[in-house]
């Protein structure tokens, strides 16, 4: 006999077999010896009174073995089948893949970074020898930017596909079963690039090709219709289909469609800076205790405030994460977070940000589409010189930013490439500086422990998202314009973060598969 069961337990009955099968007979009126397994399907914690409990959905076997549960996938071999561009090998270009690889097609990925290991190089480089490789980086690369910025799977974008197919794809690649249950799942830096490895392979040996350090600099166009693509090498790769799934970040791309009169949009995004807290305050602030219970995790934290009718918000919280160093070019410097599989480290780090409207651009209105991708570039160029010219980022104590005051020295920080102290509370255009400081002042008093100079600013965080939209039609998900080409996910402006586009890039195979099958 099966039962599903709602309840509440705390941190010891969780984490103890026995313990929890207890639990679950006492909510049941069984016998604790009747129940053979607790398979849990959902798992969160509440936080919210001063004792921590864990909320679970489980299924209870009572007199009954539960099956094992499989994840193996049959691939077909498409060697010889019809072939599909993707730009990028982001999580959107390999679900992409695997997708195409399911419906009977060959995908060819085109990726102008480096596979996993070799990617890891140059993130030491800019760490270390603040040295910038403008298509290798922690943006660019195999498996994208979630691959070394932390791996987090959770998302709100529910209505846009099966979020649980994709969890179930990376669970078949080598993800713990854990992330299917947990409320907010995270595979961890330390652990993702396995996974990518293990996703490539698959590709390979069902007879797909991915190509590493081909980045592409040309459409090949006739008739408004898409022909191929000429990369950085001088080599041509023809096909009547693109899956342009090159990232937000991908700042050439969008200058190349403007360039070639392809249709792009401003569309909204965010911007501010990057803030770290000792892990230990959050801990206390979240728990309301110090130490943390061990058996429970570093603590995250969301806020949202509106100031003047624009929102405030926290972004890509890193409990127990470091912060990192995330520019794409020389001459700029953004940062980004990540936190390893056991989120250990003993900083916590956010993004905070604030919402930048199209209304807001007028200033850049002579760049058009490419408006709030200029403000972007000013703001990291503005934190570069603010930090000497090299990755060193400017940064001041929270308190102090929202009084004005340059901080006289800084605490230590988890940004390898350092810190430096810095006024940005003038070097902000207004609108996002005086909105974190309007926002800071409201969480002071709803949030006291995280309004403290133990916190530090870091400059900038500035790629939230994308700032241009390529459209697309809603139906057949090409271009409006240009037949074949199908913009994909965080570049396109269609997704954010890695499992919605993961789903962003299967719909979009599911959409060539569906011309040919």
């Amino acid at each position: 006999m099966i039962h599903s069961v709602t309840l509440q337990v705390s941190p010891e009955d969780d984490a103890d077999e026995q313990r929890l099968k207890n639990a679950v007979a006492a909510h049941l009126a069984v016998s604790p010896e009747t129940i053979v397994a607790v398979k849990k399907r959902k798992r969160s914690i509440d936080a919210r009174s001063r004792t921590v409990k864990i909320h679970l959905q489980a299924e209870v076997y009572i007199d009954e073995t539960p099956a094992q549960s499989d994840y193996r996938i049959q691939t077909k071999d498409v060697s010889s089948s019809r072939s599909v561009l993707i730009a990028g090998a982001g999580p959107a270009g390999l679900f992409a893949a695997l997708r195409l690889i399911e419906a009977g097609l060959k995908p060819i990925i085109l990726e102008r970074g480096k596979d996993v290991k070799a990617r890891r190089r140059d993130l030491a480089a800019i760490n270390r020898e603040h040295i910038v490789n403008p298509d290798s980086n922690y943006c660019f690369g195999e498996g994208g930017a979630g691959t070394y910025s932390d791996g987090k799977l959770y998302t709100r974008s529910t209505k846009r596909g099966d979020v649980q197919k994709i969890l179930e794809l990376l669970v078949a690649h080598g993800a713990s079963e854990g992330i299917l249950v947990e409320a907010h799942p995270h595979i961890g830096t330390n652990k993702l690039p396995h996974i990518i490895v293990a996703i490539r392979e698959r590709i390979l040996n069902a007879g797909g090709e991915i190509h590493f350090n081909t980045r592409i600099v040309d459409f090949i166009l006739h008739r408004q219709r898409f022909q191929g693509v000429i990369t950085a090498d001088g080599r041509e790769f023809s096909g009547t289909e693109l899956i342009l799934a090159t990232g937000h970040s991908a700042r050439d791309i969008f200058t190349l469609l403007a360039q070639k009169k392809i249709r792009i949009e401003a569309k909204p995004f965010a911007m501010g800076l990057r803030i770290e807290h000792p892990q230990s305050l959050i801990d206390t602030m979240q728990y309301r205790s110090s130490p943390r219970n061990p058996l429970l995790p570093a603590a995250p934290y969301s806020w949202v405030e509106q100031v003047s009718g624009r929102g405030v918000f926290s972004f890509c919280m890193c409990p127990g994460g470091i912060i990192a160093p995330c520019a794409t070019a020389e001459g700029e410097i953004v940062t980004n977070g990540w936190s390893p599989s056991k989120r250990n480290n003993p900083f916590a780090n956010s993004g905070v940000v604030v919402a930048i409207e199209l209304a807001d651009l007028h200033f850049n209105a002579e760049y058009g589409a490419l408006a709030g991708l200029r403000f972007q570039q000013e703001l990291e160029r503005m934190a570069f010189q603010a930090g000497g010219g090299t990755q060193t980022a400017p940064a001041q104590r929270l308190v102090d930013f929202t009084r004005n005051i340059l901080s006289q020295n800084l605490p230590q920080t988890s940004y390898q490439p350092g810190i430096v102290s810095a006024p940005l509370h003038e070097l902000l255009p207004p609108l996002i500086g005086r909105s974190l400081q309007e926002a800071f002042l409201a969480l002071s008093k709803k949030m006291k422990p995280y309004f403290t100079n133990e916190a530090v600013l870091h400059g900038v965080e500035s790629r939230t998202s994308s700032p241009v939209r390529i459209p697309r039609n809603p139906v057949t998900l090409e271009h409006p314009d240009i037949q074949g080409l199908y913009p994909c996910a965080e570049g396109a402006g269609f997704a954010g973060g890695i499992v919605s586009a993961a789903i962003d890039g299967q719909k979009c195979a599911e959409a060539i598969a569906k011309k040919w099958m």
